[in-house]
């Protein structure tokens, strides 16, 4: 193999495919990035063995091959490169290594051999439609912040997508929950997905996702089977195994007669938890919510540090209540919300509270309160 390749061109894509590569690896190969030249491209390929990232690149092949070479050293090298240099990328006779030149700068990097390399063969997939890179964005931006980390609840270590119909309408809906909090997004189901099977793309799939689809005007094809998924952006592929799981009935936690209604200026709100719950201590993170007729008074009690207490003018009209939540967690819901003002549809201190958007966008949370 023999290529001449822009630096950024080259720098781009490694980029993109070379984060899928544990740092740490007992098999060789897992820890190689997979570099095929042919015709006017050169095709990388990343696994860990449940996501695979590929991507083609244009490039001047002066002979074609394929190779395998340390994704995060080749990254390192032409990150380092000078800005605007060619760089050329030819193996050696034997295949047991492969120069990098650009300028001055010369490297040799140890090869594995492209047999080895494992391909994670995507089988047929029963669901294909298009989606809008900006709707799968807003699907997942909305919720990947409430995907549980709790390995042992292996079933919501992911994004649930699965399709529903909605006030007389097919949508494409987004829920991550991890027992404490739920976040659910809706877009309007794209032609295709009419019937596609509940699928739980993975986290690490999700964190990746997030990355490659901020593209504006970008549109994403998305192949699903029940055990894969393949999304296409441009010239990206990635092909990520689904979590083997049932994800739980999401639909009966979320409160259906929560009467009364708070409406708060979000940032207002949003700065005033954090103020308070500067006090507060590492393992509790608990504010009080005591909420009367206009006005919203938030506490913290730290018996190590002290207390802090803040007003806030709300919309609210009923009885008065006190609440307590975990204020990371409404920091992290109030980031969501894209509108001035955030509705909070409360019952009382023990019951799950609801959080709407007023921007409009099909979103909403469920928070379950804190003994405070």
């Amino acid at each position: 193999m023999r290529i001449t390749i822009e630096r950024s061109n080259l720098l781009k894509s490694l980029n993109h495919v070379h984060r899928v590569v544990e740092r740490r690896n007992t098999i060789p190969i897992l820890s190689n990035i997979l570099l095929r030249a042919d015709g006017q491209n050169l095709d990388m390929k990343a696994t860990d063995l449940d996501l695979e990232v590929t991507e083609a690149t244009p490039a001047n092949v002066e002979q074609a091959g394929a190779t395998t070479v340390p994704a995060h050293l080749l990254y390192d090298i032409v990150r380092k490169l000078p800005d605007g240099s060619e760089v050329l990328l030819a193996t050696s006779t034997d295949g047991g290594s492969m120069s990098v030149q650009s300028g001055r700068s010369k490297f040799s990097l140890q090869c594995l051999p492209e047999s080895d390399f494992p391909d994670l063969t995507a089988g047929t997939f029963s669901h294909t439609f298009k989606l809008k890179a900006t709707d799968l964005k807003m699907l997942i931006d909305r919720t990947q912040f409430a995907i549980s980390t709790e390995e042992t609840r292996y079933y919501l270590n992911g994004i649930f997508f699965h399709t529903i119909e909605s006030k007389g309408d097919l949508k494409l809906r987004a829920v991550a929950t991890d027992g404490h909090r739920l976040a659910r997004a809706d877009v309007d189901a794209p032609s295709g997905s009419e019937g596609m099977p509940g699928i739980i793309i993975p986290r690490k799939t999700v964190g990746e996702l997030q990355k490659l689809v901020d593209v504006p005007d970008a549109i994403v094809t998305v192949e699903v089977s029940d055990a894969k998924i393949r999304l296409s952006i441009g010239s990206i592929v990635i092909t990520s195994k689904l979590i083997d799981g049932t994800f739980p009935d999401y639909q009966r936690v979320i409160p259906t007669n929560n009467d009364k209604e708070m409406r708060v200026d979000c940032t207002t709100f949003a700065q005033a938890v954090d103020r308070v719950s500067t006090i507060s201590s590492e393992r509790g993170r608990a504010v009080k919510l005591a909420l009367s007729d206009g006005q919203l008074l938030l506490t913290v009690n730290n018996p190590d540090s002290g207390s802090a207490t803040e007003e806030v003018a709300v919309g609210y009209d009923t009885d008065a209540m006190e609440i307590g939540f975990n204020a990371k967690y409404l920091l992290d819901i109030t980031a969501q919300l894209s509108g001035d003002e955030a509705i909070f549809l409360l019952a009382d201190a023990g019951s799950p509270t609801l959080i709407r958007d007023t921007a409009g966008d099909d979103a909403l949370y469920v928070l379950m309160p804190m003994r405070v």
